[in-house]
């Protein structure tokens, strides 16, 4: 539930260019009475149509709070995977609900990965993903020098046919190179997610005409006597927050927190805005970054880089030994940044007090030092309202001098990333309290409660596990707060956590405030994060609408309302969020598939994390890569899952695989076009 984890701080280079497995089938829980009555009352909902190859397909509204919408195949009409669709409400079997595609409003659909293949004299692109149930019809003209049987990038030319049956009109744009090899994974992922590939060139012109102002506006305050530094990863260049410390007359910490003012260089509707909000988000790859913003912003006039003037905004909050912000306040600024300081180097200092980084940044350390008891006591304070830390231990894909996987390690989590952690979420907490007391509206990060069936079905894995846990009816964050707590340092921690993450419900971006579950936060925001997420450029607008306001003391709710549609900004956002971290987890599967291609044939231990009617899901202890054991493969035959006791036996054998069983696996097969990774069983192992 970090502000920071998805973040840019180890990325090294941007990516400019001039299989998830298919869960679409899965069936939801009912929805509730509540959602029920609220579904029923709408003549039809706008959503997006995720497609399963069988022709059938879900909607998934953009209206918080209601349930997916099963759409049978007869239903689907002329809409693709991904359209966006105008649905209407039908009762359905079994208390849910079914719908019927009235409208296709947008499609999203643009290019295609396929396979080039001669039919006669007629060349088509059949699309390699299995949702995509269409091809391609290439005129000889269009086919850019592809050759029958290669893997191409093909455009949809136009969207009109005569019959669903005939093929779409395209041309290719590309042709891949050989399949298995990072740069061909990569446009590959690219392509499929729709992700934008570089910058239009008049964006790129927008960007390359701003510069910093040399005249400082009169209503930005001078904070270049304060000793700001940024605490990033390695190989960050977007540096787009600085943090520093001091103590009040009254003992207090005064922290403040001053982040890139994007928003000074990114003026509303322009090119460069329009650019942003399509994008979304920055996307991050192995090595690799798809930026939200051109890097002439990103990495220059927007990096807060040391030494160097930038302008910021900046929440200042007094805090009090118990953790209490006792007064904040907010403004436009400018600072000087002393140092650009790495975690490492922070926790080298502050835990290992290394002599020669304590020499060298002599000037800081004393700050550091308060900066460390001003977050302990900020973090003790969040703890104990109920805030669930998953502190997961995450992948880090090590690439060498060529960009090619060398190794999957723990990424380092240490007292300096907790550190910075804790600045930004009381940061993001200070500015949502600030914009929901003037009244100039909010994109709010809101995490729902749990759905009710998950939180069953976790109680039933952690029994299995040995754990008697309660899980009461009026949940709270401090309930589940208490089971992380409960399996930390233990061999099943980093299980038990998957487990719980995958029963909560997704944080979204919402203009309603409905607080945040996971954080035990009743006001939360993104503000950190202008350079690599819209909705924080957003609050910034807002942040500054408010401090005028503030000043003329007029509160306009519908001069708001007229600059910033913030419910279409709130769902577009979450729908980019969802995207990126698609994209991000199938290119976290490419290198994976990689790694093990060359380990065919070496055995793991590994733990069971999945389990599902044709398989057996194992994550490797050492790696974080998981792969399937088949179950029609396992020795003695006869296996199949059981979903009411979660788990796979078979009468013809004693062995039986639960969720979080410790296994020996052996590397039998590996298809890195596919992301498929396939284990062999060899053992099972007692903890």
């Amino acid at each position: 539930m970090q502000n920071k984890r998805r973040s840019s701080k180890n990325k090294s280079k941007t990516f400019f260019r001039s299989k998830k497995k298919d869960t679409s089938s899965k069936p939801s829980s009912p929805p509730s009475e509540n959602q029920r009555k609220k579904m029923l009352n709408k003549e039809s909902c706008v959503g997006t149509l995720s497609l399963h190859r069988k022709g059938f397909g879900f909607v998934v509204l953009d209206e918080k709070d209601l349930e997916d919408v099963f759409i049978p195949a007869p239903y689907i009409g002329e809409a693709l995977h991904l359209d966006t669709v105008e649905v209407s409400i039908l009762k359905g079997r079994g208390g849910k609900f079914e719908g019927r595609i009235l409208k296709i409003l947008a499609r999203n659909v643009k290019r295609v990965v396929g396979k080039l293949k001669k039919r006669g004299n007629q060349f088509y692109v059949f699309p390699e993903d299995e949702r995509l149930l269409f091809t391609l019809h290439i005129p000889q003209e269009k086919l850019a020098e592809a050759k029958e049987g290669q893997d191409v990038i093909a455009k949809i030319t136009s969207y009109v046919r005569k019959e669903k049956a005939d093929p779409f009109p395209g041309e290719v744009i590309d042709v891949l190179g050989k399949r298995g090899e990072i740069q061909t994974e990569l446009l590959a992922v690219i392509t499929k997610h729709q992700l934008p590939e570089s910058f239009p060139d008049e964006v790129l012109e927008e960007a390359q005409k701003l510069e910093l102002d040399t005249d400082i506006e009169p209503d930005r305050k001078d904070l270049r006597h304060l000793s700001f530094v940024t605490i990033d990863g390695e190989t960050a260049k977007d540096f787009d927050d600085a943090v520093f410390v001091e103590k009040t007359e009254e003992g207090n910490f005064r922290l403040w927190v001053s982040i890139a003012d994007v928003s000074h260089f990114v003026e509303p509707d322009s090119v460069l805005d329009q650019e942003a909000l399509g994008r979304g988000s920055s996307v991050y790859f192995p090595g690799i970054v798809l930026p939200m913003l051109p890097e002439v912003l990103s990495n220059d006039l927007c990096s807060l880089r040391p030494n160097e003037d930038r302008y910021t905004m900046t929440a200042c909050m007094d805090i009090n030994r118990h953790g209490e912000i006792v007064s904040e306040s907010f403004s436009k600024s400018i600072i000087k940044s002393r140092h650009r300081l790495t975690y490492t180097k922070v926790k080298q200092i502050l835990v290992d007090k290394e002599k020669n980084l304590l020499r060298e940044y002599e000037d800081v350390v004393p700050m550091l030092k308060l900066l460390n008891e001003c977050t302990s006591v900020l973090r003790d304070k969040r703890k104990k309202r109920g805030s669930i830390d998953f502190d997961l231990p995450e992948p880090q894909i090590v690439l060498d001098l060529q960009g090619s996987i060398e190794n999957i390690i723990k990424a380092e989590r240490n007292i300096a990333h907790l550190l910075i952690e804790d600045c930004m979420l009381a940061a993001n907490e200070a500015v949502a309290r600030f914009l929901t007391k003037e009244k100039v509206g909010c994109v709010y990060r809101v995490h729902d409660e749990p759905n009710t069936k998950k939180m069953q079905e976790f109680r039933e894995l952690m029994h299995n596990l040995a754990y008697k846990i309660h899980i009461p009816n009026d949940l709270k964050p401090k309930d589940l707060a208490a089971v992380v707590q409960s399996v930390s340092g233990k061999p099943e921690e980093r299980l038990v956590n998957h487990q719980l993450l995958r029963s909560m419900s997704k944080a979204i971006y919402s203009p309603e405030n409905l607080g945040h579950f996971g954080l035990a936060s009743p006001c939360y925001c993104h503000f950190t994060s202008p350079i690599r997420r819209y909705p924080d450029l957003v609050i910034h607008r807002l942040l500054k609408l408010a401090l005028g306001q503030k000043k003329k003391k007029h509160k306009g709710h519908a001069k708001r309302e007229g600059l910033y549609p913030l419910q279409e900004i709130s769902d577009h956002c979450s729908k980019r969020e969802r995207v990126a971290l698609e994209a991000e987890r199938e290119m976290l599967k490419v290198h994976s598939a990689l790694f093990m291609s060359t380990r065919v044939g070496e055995s793991f231990h590994g733990v069971v994390s999945h389990l599902t009617s044709f398989g057996i899901f194992v994550e490797l202890i050492d790696y974080f890569v998981e792969g399937m054991l088949a179950l029609e493969e396992l020795p003695g035959g006869g296996f199949a899952f059981n979903d009411t006791g979660m788990r796979v036996s078979s009468p013809k054998s004693k062995l039986v695989f639960c969720i979080g069983e410790r296994v020996l696996i052996k590397v039998d097969r590996v298809n890195v076009e596919k992301r498929e990774i396939f284990f062999t069983f060899v053992t099972e192992e007692t903890i």
